[in-house]
């Protein structure tokens, strides 16, 4: 029998790999993909806190839009965490600058619902230039895996752009 006080013990280090992909490459790309996880953070928390306080006459369009992504980004989330870990890296166990990004009472007090989807445009199209950049990466290094992870984030992105300049138009 193992020992079970070692069983949910978490590897500090990376886990040595031979996939086919450069080692530094390897460190690289979950170093990005790390990056990329926490901006989809921060856009839960944001479409979270814009569902629970939007008002005004687009209440219903956008409670119900930022419900549908803060859920679509949570799945990805996962998705995204999971490379990390595929990669031979450990996933992000924690936060910490979650109240760096998080909207603060006081201010989501007087944000209009333009200024709340303004906000999240922003935050998308930061997302789309990294995730580009990190897919443009990881097709050169042949890591095809990473490279439709990141074209399938970039499609929801991007169509959440769509669908948030829509409402400002």
């Amino acid at each position: 029998m193992a020992n079970q006080s070692n069983i949910l013990q978490v590897r500090a280090q990376t886990e040595e790999m031979s996939i086919g992909l450069d080692k530094s490459y390897l460190g690289e790309m979950s170093e990005t993909l790390t990056d990329i996880l926490s901006d989809t953070y921060k856009l839960i928390i944001k479409n979270h806190v814009y569902h629970w306080n939007v008002s005004g006459p687009l209440f219903k369009p956008l409670h119900e839009l930022t419900e549908a992504h803060y859920e679509a980004l949570f799945a990805a989330a996962d998705v995204i965490a999971e490379r990390i870990r595929a990669l031979g890296h450990i996933a992000p166990a924690h936060l910490t600058d979650a109240t760096n990004f998080a909207p603060s009472a006081k201010s989501v007090n007087h944000l209009t619902a333009e200024a709340m989807i303004s906000d999240l445009i922003k935050d998308h199209e930061s997302a789309v230039r990294k995730m580009r950049d990190a897919a443009r990466s990881a097709g050169d290094a042949g890591d095809v895996v990473t490279e439709d992870l990141l074209t399938q984030r970039l499609t929801f992105h991007e169509k959440a752009l769509w669908m948030l300049r829509a409402h400002l138009a």
